[in-house]
């Protein structure tokens, strides 16, 4: 097999208290003004906000606690004028994917000579944001959540025009440059925004298996964060939280989202695009959208291809004689960490949706950027889309 793997994440760094290096890490990057890029809820947690700033020190300039789950494109432009207020030359994004995001495009249009509007008209006619040439601010990310949105050179953004607007930017240089991993800052997390958002990390490792990108270093350490998430999420479910199983849950998003988001493509594709057109102007958090959604896309994979069935087989301790038998056990296995973690089973549990929908659903699923990175011989038809979303109804 032949393969090509360009990969530069960030510095990671892992451990109780391990933000307390976060102005050594600035430093590194020849950073000494450091704004905070956050949510309205975290942003108002000492138990979060008071070792992140403790860790920046005289670095910390300013906290912007206004992001939100929505990801509007004006909270990035807001998030750009308060960079501009306080001269900052880093960000540092707390918290969840939103908050994740909304920096990296806080970091893009800081940088862009465009107007506030000009920005906006692309980004409504085309659901893309032109990231301009040369230096953007340097991002160091604290996450709280286990969605595995941090090792990522995508910034995703809404905006409302005539409906939602979904897009982003994609570039390496939004790959974070210093990630933070403190298990006591997840202990802090809600417990059902915690298992939701560690129904997408865990999804992340699945994908990571038979994407057409794949490759041996992904193939290692998507089956280690298996491994990690099949021990740990069970656990996390019930509620435990000691250290064991914050180690597994926050290592196994880790190696889950290791190599993921490259320059020459992702590792995310069908359970991921589903994802986007269940979650995409519905009232559902992308963990749920995967939550109802992976057993049935994974049995509709496992009918076309072989899906690296054996590599998911041992990442997730499945033993059978069989392909057939391996594949039913992968999905068993998936259904089991899902129900662990109580979430939705249903797509006719999402208040807002209608089966009516469900064509329409099919055909952004079709249209979604990462159908491409599907597996080879997998090329479904927006009928054979629609069919798996009827037995997920």
């Amino acid at each position: 097999m032949d393969f090509r793997f360009e990969y530069a994440p960030g510095t990671i760094r892992y451990g109780e208290a391990c933000v307390a290096g976060l102005a050594d890490e600035l430093d590194a990057l020849d950073a000494e003004r450091a704004l905070v890029v956050t949510g309205r809820t975290v942003g108002q947690s000492a138990d979060v906000m008071d070792p992140v700033e403790t860790g920046l020190g005289e670095t910390h300039v300013g906290t912007f606690a206004e992001t939100t789950p929505e990801k509007r494109l004006g909270t990035a432009f807001d998030g750009a004028d308060r960079v501009e207020d306080v001269d900052a030359d880093a960000l540092v994004a707390v918290g969840g994917g939103s908050s994740l995001d909304i920096a990296k495009i806080t970091a893009v249009v800081a940088a862009s000579d465009q107007s506030y509007d000009e920005i906006r008209s692309t980004f409504e006619e085309s659901g893309s944001i032109a990231a301009p040439e040369g230096e953007l601010l340097p991002i160091a990310v604290v996450p709280t959540t286990l969605a595995g949105a941090d090792l990522s050179m995508i910034g995703g953004i809404t905006a409302r025009n005539d409906g939602l607007i979904r897009g982003g930017v994609y570039d390496e240089r939004l790959m974070p440059d210093a990630l933070f991993y403190d298990p006591e800052l997840f202990r802090t997390t809600p417990h059902g925004v915690l298992c939701a958002s560690a129904m997408n990390g865990f999804d992340k490792a699945i994908e990571t298996l038979y994407a057409n990108t794949a490759s041996p270093i992904t193939d290692g350490t998507a089956v280690r964060a298996l491994a990690h998430l099949g021990d740990g999420l069970p656990a996390l479910g019930e509620g435990d939280r000691d250290d064991e199983t914050m180690h597994d849950v926050v290592v196994g998003t880790v190696l889950a989202q290791y190599g993921c988001s490259r320059p020459d493509g992702l590792t995310l594709s069908l359970i991921h695009a589903f994802g986007h057109g269940i979650a995409r102007g519905y009232n559902v958090q992308q963990g749920d959208a995967h939550s109802i959604i992976a057993p049935h896309a994974l049995r509709y994979l496992f009918e076309e291809v072989d899906g690296s069935r054996e590599l998911l087989a041992e990442g997730l301790g499945v033993e059978a004689a069989t392909p057939e038998g391996m594949a039913e056990g992968i999905v068993e296995s998936v259904i089991e960490v899902r129900d662990a973690l109580g979430l939705s089973t249903q797509l006719r549990e999402i208040s807002d949706m209608d089966e009516s929908d469900l064509p329409d659903i099919a055909q952004n699923v079709h249209d979604d950027g990462l159908m491409p990175y599907c597996p080879e011989g997998l090329n479904p038809t927006v009928d054979e889309l629609e069919g798996v979303l009827r037995e997920a109804w």
